[in-house]
């Protein structure tokens, strides 16, 4: 069945509610969305000559016209191919040329860029501004029936963020799209009409896969003004739509619960706040939940399942008098309703409860694998199975803690060394707003701990303060051996915090 079906059936029912809405105002009723899904869905297959199959991208900062062109696309048995606004012509170009994208629909600011990048992607044959007079005829054309596809069609050609080499395109088919969107509802959150998702993060990334679920209960999708994520927005925003929901990045939620407007703020209308893609510190929970009230889902996710491994409910959070409260919110929750997760060790053999390995998951909701990197595909799919490349270790009751992504765990002395474990003892500290813990390469132990804090504003840090906290809680030799304070750090387009970049420094520094 075609992922697009979820909007005609909301529109059934729901024609006249509000869709989508930018700022305060309402933009769209499910009735006009369809209208101009159709219309559009039949200029793609007609105007600009796409076959099924055939790849469209949406480079586009947040705006209204994303949902069109995202639902047209599986409307016309298209693959969506939506790439974050904040990448660099290169980037832009490497994408479009890799997916072998023919169509790319982009925000008009972003114009100048594209056309840089179509030097790359000769490919591309169509590039629409969605500002042009040339998108609206598009919408002036007839409609068109839904295509027919199967449940393994390709829907939404997801890049990873590419932190570390070239981003990889996973293949997610409509088929994962139902399963993330049941997930949701099941696991996640129950959404009313008339709630409202408010999406402050990238719509290209994990505020764009829950846009989803919340289309297919006939929600209202807003856009800010700003398109992305101000704080002052934000509450302005939560305090005039009903039922708010956001996706956020840890460090979105750090910065609200952190301004100074908090104090002054009416959060009555906030329902959920989604967070995950990093880990969320626990002196971070704790004060959200202070200051928010149990409105805090953590779900644990990657673009090859697209939000959709493990989760911790609303119920978790309520739950203070439980004796491993602190520890369950430290968790990434439980396996979905739908998924398998095993901790494995290097051959793949699951481990005890209790012991640490690589987390691997399958289900329904596991993509299909890599656009054209069959190499990468057989590398994290192996006999069903998705290996995450995050190390976690799951308790006797079932719930998941991360302890860091392979690759930034740290080998002291041929101990392996959690970087997170550090993080949220440092983070205890009350003037460390932010923190993150690497190795550096060392001749005789192979690596050791360096830690990288972010102070809050007008406050100082001392090191020996920090380095009392460490001795106080965690083994001697995992303390770090340096602490820098730096004004920031650095983070990619989604709000991960760039360790790669701080190894790099420190190489650079070794290297003379």
């Amino acid at each position: 069945m075609n992922f697009a079906q979820t909007l005609s059936k909301t529109t059934l029912t729901f024609a006249d509610r509000p869709a989508i809405s930018k700022g305060t105002m309402v933009i769209r009723n499910y009735g006009e969305l369809s209208h101009r899904v159709a219309h559009l869905a039949s200029a793609m297959r007609g105007e600009l000559g796409l076959k099924k199959g055939d790849r469209v991208a949406l480079i586009m900062t947040n705006c209204v016209e994303t949902l069109e062109v995202l639902y047209a696309c599986w409307h016309a048995g298209l693959a969506a191919v939506p790439v974050n606004a904040k990448l660099h012509p290169r980037e832009f170009g490497f994408i479009l040329s890799d997916s072998g994208t023919r169509a790319c629909f982009v925000t008009s600011e972003l114009i100048d860029s594209i056309t840089d990048a179509r030097t790359d992607a000769p490919g591309v044959e169509h590039m629409i501004d969605l500002g042009s007079s040339n998108y609206d005829s598009l919408l002036q054309r007839g409609t068109i029936e839904m295509e027919e596809v199967a449940p393994t069609d390709l829907a939404w050609l997801f890049y990873t963020s590419g932190t570390t080499g070239r981003p990889k395109g996973a293949m997610l088919s409509h088929r994962n799209l139902f399963s993330m969107t049941m997930n949701y509802l099941v696991d996640v959150d129950v959404i009313e009409p008339g709630d409202s998702m408010i999406h402050a993060a990238p719509m290209s990334h994990g505020s764009g896969l829950y846009a989803l679920p919340h289309i297919a209960r006939g929600a209202n999708n807003v856009i800010p003004e700003s398109g992305g994520f101000n704080v002052a927005e934000t509450i302005q925003l939560i305090g005039h739509w009903q039922g708010v929901t956001f996706f956020f990045a840890p460090t979105m939620v750090t910065r609200l619960i952190n301004s100074p407007d908090i104090d002054t703020a009416d959060f009555s209308n906030l329902k959920t706040i989604v967070y995950g893609g990093a880990p969320m510190y626990l002196a971070d929970t704790l004060k959200a939940l202070d200051l928010l009230g149990p409105k805090l889902v953590q779900i644990y996710g990657q673009g090859e399942s697209p939000m959709t491994i493990t989760g911790l409910p609303k119920r978790f959070f309520l739950e203070t008098n439980h004796p491993r409260y602190h520890d369950r919110l430290s968790s990434a929750g439980l396996a979905r309703t739908d998924v398998e997760v095993q901790i494995v060790d290097d051959r793949g053999s699951p481990l005890p409860m209790g012991e640490i390995g690589e987390i691997t998951c399958r289900g329904d909701v596991v993509m299909l694998g890599y656009w054209k990197n069959p190499k990468a595909t057989a590398n994290s799919l192996k006999n069903g199975w998705l290996w995450t490349g995050d190390i976690g270790i799951m308790d006797n009751e079932g719930f998941l803690t991360l302890k860091d992504r392979s690759k930034d765990m740290i080998i002291s002395g041929g101990t392996n060394i959690y970087p997170r474990e550090i993080e949220e003892v440092l983070l205890r500290h009350p003037s460390v707003l932010e923190c993150a813990v690497v190795g550096r390469p060392h001749p005789d132990w192979g690596e050791e701990v360096v830690a990288f804090v972010v102070p809050h504003a007008g406050q100082n840090i001392v090191s020996e303060q920090l380095d009392t906290l460490c001795l106080d809680h965690i083994a001697r030799f995992k303390r770090p051996k340096e602490y820098r304070v730096v004004d920031a750090l650095a983070k990619n387009n989604y709000g991960k915090i760039l360790k790669t970049e701080l190894r790099e420094k420190l190489e650079r520094e070794r290297a003379g």
